[in-house]
Parts: C-alpha cells; structure tokens; sequence
C-alpha cells in the first residue's frame, strides 16, 4: 500500500443545486468564505456590496468572502445553479485574495465548455453524499476552476471589451424598461454604434435587444397583472407598450395566454394550493 498526502491550497465547505419554482429571493448575507456559483438555466441576478451582477445560463459568479450579498427581485421560473462554499489555505494567499501562483479566476465570466462543467458539478454533488470524507471534492472544484480560467484567458481585449457593453446595456433595460427604449436609445445612452451594441448584446446574452427589452416587460406585466387595481390599458403603459393590442400579442407569444387568460390561470392555481 502506498499511502500519500495530498496537501492542497484549497478546501470545500458545501455544495448544492438550487432548482427556482419561481417564489422567493436570494437572502442577503455575509460568508466568511469564497461562494462559486454557476447558472445551468435561467439568468440570476445578484448584487455583491454596490455591484449587481446578471449571470445567465453557462456563466459563473464569484463571490468574495466578508461582502454582503444579496438577490435581486424574484427567482424567475427556469432558474437552475449550482453553488458552491470554499476557503482558501491562510498560507496560500493574503486575506480575500485568490493565490495568484495557483490560478487566475474572472469574478463574473462564461465557459467554454458548459455541459462539462455542469457534469463536474454533478460528479461534486455526487462525491459529497459520500460517508468518507475525501480529497475528491477539492480536485473536482479546482478542475471546475481551471475551466473558468481557461474560458477568461482566451477573451481577446476586443471581446471583453464587448461583453463589458453587453452587460451594461442589459443593467439599463432592467431599469429603463418601462420608457421608450429600443437599440439606437441604447447605443446613445452606452455611446457606441447601435450595429456594434446589437451584435455583442446577442452574443453575449442569445437574444437580440429587442428581445430582451420584450422579456422584461413581459416579466414586469406579469407581477402588476396580479393586482385587480390595474387595467390592461395601465398595465401596459407602465410596462413600456404604448399599444394595447401590441402588449396582447407580445404576452402571449412569450407566455402561450393571453394576459386575462394567464391571471385566470394563475388566480386558479393560486387558490387551488391552498
């Protein structure tokens, strides 16, 4: 039998999948370690001390120890993420700083390979619900985070420059949503070539703009259609539409009701939980 010690800069706490069944919110806290986290589907939004971040499906988040972080608005519906709680060795590195000898992390990135990823995430879950406590766990989370470290060094100066505009446009039509926005009012706002605004937005996010923009009013439709105090006139023109018939059709193109038939629904399965 030949017996070693593997002396390793890094040590795992936890891990878990968070599945969204479209209720609650992110608490705030403080950890006193390092939290991974990794989007599989959907698009979380999270703020960490004054910087929110909006982490879409194959993109990983890394969140500093002694912040306070904290969810923004509700899990949407289609939400999945892994996560995962680490602590750095004392020796390897200064307070709150990744050991730079060891590997270089973006906070806020995506892979290049998400669907292995995602079955390093699993192969993690799977080695915790082990009764022996064992090295396992932090090899698996140091290969998750080689992946993220690959997928940053390959960004040319150019892309990540994009990816940057991408992100702040998508931070505007969170907050802007409900005014008269589109791609050029965007472009203005960020001051970049709409064209140029378009085409890193899609890559980086899937969607074009005008999507996007859709997507939000939608979800914001959707929590005011709840209230009995708001026509569909008001709920509408407080969304951003300026036409009704246009706000019927993007609704139901985005959620297969129309929005009378989608509170219906909702009411009734609200009372029927019950």
């Amino acid at each position: 039998m030949f017996d070693l010690k593997l002396s390793l800069p890094i040590s795992v706490q936890n891990g878990g999948l968070f599945i969204s069944r479209g209720i609650g919110s992110h608490p705030a806290r403080k950890l006193d370690s390092w939290e991974l986290v990794f989007v599989e589907k959907g698009t979380l939004t999270i703020r960490e001390e004054q910087t929110t971040f909006t982490v879409g499906a194959g993109e990983s988040l890394l969140l500093w120890p002694h912040r306070q972080h904290v969810g923004v608005g509700t899990f949407p519906e289609n939400l999945k993420f892994y996560w995962l709680h680490f602590e750095l060795h004392p020796h390897c590195s200064r307070p709150n700083e990744l050991p730079a000898s060891l590997i270089s992390l973006p906070q806020h990135g995506k892979v290049r390979d998400p669907q292995y990823v995602i079955a390093l995430f699993r192969q993690f879950l799977n080695e915790q619900e082990a009764i022996a406590r064992s090295t396992a766990l932090e090899l698996i989370l140091l290969l998750i985070m080689q992946q993220l470290s690959v997928a940053a060094g390959e960004l040319p100066t150019a892309e990540k420059s994009g990816i940057d505009l991408a992100y702040k446009a998508q931070q505007l039509i969170r907050t802007q949503y409900h005014l008269t926005l589109s791609t050029s009012t965007l472009a203005a706002q960020l001051h970049c070539n709409a064209d140029y605004l378009g085409r890193v937005y899609r890559r980086a996010f899937h969607l074009t703009i005008t999507e996007a923009i859709h997507r939000q009013r939608v979800l914001s439709a959707e929590k005011l259609l709840l209230t009995d105090s708001c026509s569909l006139s008001e709920v509408a023109e407080r969304c951003g539409f300026q036409d009704v018939g246009y706000f019927r059709q993007i609704f139901r193109k985005a959620v297969g009701l129309t929005p009378a038939a989608w509170k219906r629904r909702y009411c009734k399965e609200h009372i029927n939980s019950d």
